[in-house]
């Protein structure tokens, strides 16, 4: 008897600690995109937010190739109030960075991969380089000289760079940005030569005419351009790659509350609106449970780490 009115007097304390994640979200959110406005992170991050039941703000930390936004949510609070949207990038920097002030798999809680990415390779519309041979025949003709936009050291565009140098054995001059969008300003204006951009950031301009897309990066052509041929066939045997989209929590975040972040994103994302949104970018919806994202994640730090290692990839 004793022991049932004990248990009876602390069953108040622990209801709402049970309760919390059916509860979450209540309060506004914050979604942390280590990287300028405009780029295809934040494109993605701003339709997740747009998703979320509850207010979500897109908050941008750029800086130190995606480093300082994600160091901010490796310090934040496990209340579920605090997220970041990154690309592939954020398990390929820490080998190309190993002093950074976080440990990319063990500081944050994989909650969910959003979305998969094609990347394209683009030149500007008044470039001489029109195909896949033309690129490789002009870096060829002036070694070094024939310059690439990555937006950031490490991500994606830049491994798909350094992997077309390795495959077509040519010399490309890396030009880092901080974020797609300073990137493709450059690349409109000339200043840059070519880059393996994120379809999600350079569609629209591609559509209108300000850039000419040359070569897709997937195995094979997308259904959305069916004209466009892939790297691979267009002269580089062997060459695929593509990126992709996820969000993390901060360290110890409640796995009940990463579990309903996933499914609030699993049905905000699939709507009509956010679809058409994603479609349009050439985004594939993924929204992996967080114990099958958590172990593709790994997974993709040990491929993106050989990849580094084998094509002698440095930090510039």
């Amino acid at each position: 008897m004793r022991s049932t009115r004990r248990a009876a007097l602390l069953l108040p304390l622990a209801t709402p600690v049970l309760a919390q994640p059916a509860e979450w979200p209540s309060r506004p959110i914050r979604f942390v995109v280590p990287y300028p406005p405009g780029g295809p992170t934040d494109l993605v991050g701003r339709v997740a937010a747009a998703a979320m039941p509850v207010p979500t703000v897109v908050d941008n930390r750029a800086g130190g190739s995606g480093s300082i936004g994600a160091g901010e949510v490796a310090r934040a609070a496990p209340d579920g109030t605090v997220f970041m949207v990154n690309a592939s990038a954020h398990v390929i920097v820490p080998h190309l960075q190993p002093n950074l002030p976080y440990d990319a798999l063990a500081d944050f809680s994989p909650v969910t991969e959003l979305v998969k990415v094609p990347l394209v390779a683009v030149v500007p519309a008044a470039s001489p380089i029109r195909d896949i041979a033309g690129l490789i025949e002009a870096a060829r003709a002036r070694p070094g000289q024939i310059t690439y936009a990555s937006s950031s050291i490490g991500g994606a565009p830049h491994l798909a760079g350094e992997l077309f140098k390795l495959l077509a054995r040519v010399d490309l001059t890396h030009v880092p940005y901080r974020g797609s969008g300073p990137a493709l300003s450059d690349l409109l204006g000339g200043t840059v030569d070519v880059m393996f951009d994120s379809l999600a950031s350079s569609a629209g301009h591609v559509r209108e005419g300000r850039l000419r897309a040359i070569a897709v990066t997937t195995a094979s052509r997308l259904p959305e351009t069916p004209d466009l041929p892939t790297v691979a066939e267009a002269g580089v045997p062997g060459y695929e790659i593509a990126t992709w989209y996820g969000l993390w929590g901060p360290p110890r975040l409640p796995e009940a509350v990463a579990k309903r972040m996933r499914d609030v994103l699993a049905q905000g994302m699939t709507q009509p609106e956010a679809s058409g949104r994603l479609a349009a970018m050439g985004a594939i919806p993924i929204l992996s449970e967080p114990a099958e994202y958590a172990r593709f994640v790994r997974s993709e730090s040990d491929r993106w780490g050989q990849l580094v290692r084998d094509a002698g990839i440095r930090a510039e």
